[in-house]
């Protein structure tokens, strides 16, 4: 450790300061604990650490003890027994108790984690590379639904900017939550395995597609906590953070009846008739928010591994096929019909047969067109 520290004392830092509700500078312990469950751990980890030490001083100053006072330059001879019954029954008794010991607080904690029953809200969080999709299935804020996408500029990410405070540890649409409510969180994934944490609140659970796990907090702090996808997930598994925003009851209620109205005033007419210069307009805004980590801002794709969509015979084909490939996916392309509404796929596929060298002969796809093929 002092070596590291040595080392480490010479080199910059990328981060110079604490990132608030996340990882600070020179952490060495666990995040503070916000919830019962987090601090539960915390103990638990303190307590083995001071169980191995001593398990460590022992060991080892008897194994010292007997090198020193036993060794042959003192005229020592060693000892001609075989074997011992007592010292057998020490080695298995005494290690046997220890374990108990251990697990018996361990187990408890354990217990309360999967405890998910009586939960005042219950939020589905959904992982798909490289977002996750929230909604809020039960309790104050029922039907409210959004995704949450990495907020960092790609400019800092390239190192054309100066790296911002929260860089990577930021999203456009955070979880919000009221204090000292039991919210459950029921998890699946759309592609592969996600895993949510949120160091603060002692949560981990795996995100599995076909599967639905959940886990569970109650937050006893007002303040915004963040985590992120810890299962390797692919290309961009770094990228994609989670920010919960621990709220008071009277801010959580401002929050909801605002984003009722935010999603009510977002609601588009599937049978509205847009002009191209609309489509093309909305359609770059889904693009940035959705698939440039894939297939990149030029269109070109990640040789290999995404293909490309500029001068893709797809994407300059019949619009049918297109919009069946947006909708359903296929390979490492997850399916967008239940994360997208018919108008914001419509205008992704309008943007990306229009932008780049694409000309295609159908050049305009409307949300009915996407109704229809659902």
């Amino acid at each position: 450790m002092l070596g590291a520290s040595l080392l480490m004392a010479g080199m910059p830092l990328a981060v110079l300061a604490d990132n608030t509700g996340g990882p600070t500078v020179r952490q060495l312990n666990l995040h503070p604990p916000v919830t019962k469950i987090a601090e539960e751990i915390y103990s638990l980890h303190n307590l083995m650490l001071i169980i191995c030490l001593v398990i460590f001083i022992a060991v080892f100053a008897v194994m010292f003890y007997s090198i020193i006072k036993h060794r042959k330059s003192l005229g020592h001879q060693a000892a001609k027994f075989h074997e011992s019954t007592s010292v057998e029954i020490a080695w298995t008794v005494v290690p046997f108790l220890i374990v108990i010991g251990m697990a018996l607080p361990a187990t408890k904690t354990v217990v309360a984690m999967k405890d998910t029953s009586n939960a005042d809200i219950t939020i589905k969080a959904t992982g798909m590379q490289w977002k996750w999709g929230y909604n809020y299935l039960a309790g104050e804020g029922e039907g409210i639904n959004f995704l949450s996408n990495l907020s960092t500029p790609r400019e800092q990410i390239n190192n054309a900017e100066a790296k911002g405070e929260h860089y990577l540890m930021e999203v456009d649409n955070p979880v919000v939550v009221p204090v000292n409510k039991k919210i459950r969180i029921v998890l699946t994934a759309n592609d592969v395995i996600h895993s949510w944490m949120i160091p603060s609140f002692g949560v981990k659970q795996d995100a599995i597609p076909g599967f639905v796990r959940d886990t569970w907090f109650k937050a006893e702090k007002i303040g915004t906590y963040r985590g992120q996808c810890v299962e390797l997930c692919g290309k961009d598994h770094a990228f994609m953070p989670i920010v919960v925003n621990v709220v008071s009851d009277e801010d959580y209620k401002t929050w909801v009846d605002g984003k009722k109205k935010e999603m009510a005033a977002n609601v588009d007419d599937p049978n509205k008739v847009w002009t191209i210069d609309e489509l093309v307009q909305r359609g770059e805004k889904v693009y940035s928010s959705n698939c440039i980590a894939c297939h990149q801002a030029n269109g070109k794709g990640v040789p290999g591994s995404f293909a490309a969509l500029d001068g893709s015979p797809i994407v300059l084909g019949p619009k049918k096929a297109n919009i069946d490939i947006v909708l359903h996916g296929k390979g490492a392309m997850p399916a967008w019909q239940s994360v997208l509404s018919e108008t914001e796929i419509a205008a992704v596929i309008t943007y990306t047969r229009n932008h780049w060298s694409n000309k295609a002969a159908e050049n305009i796809v409307q949300p009915a067109d996407v109704l229809a093929a659902k």
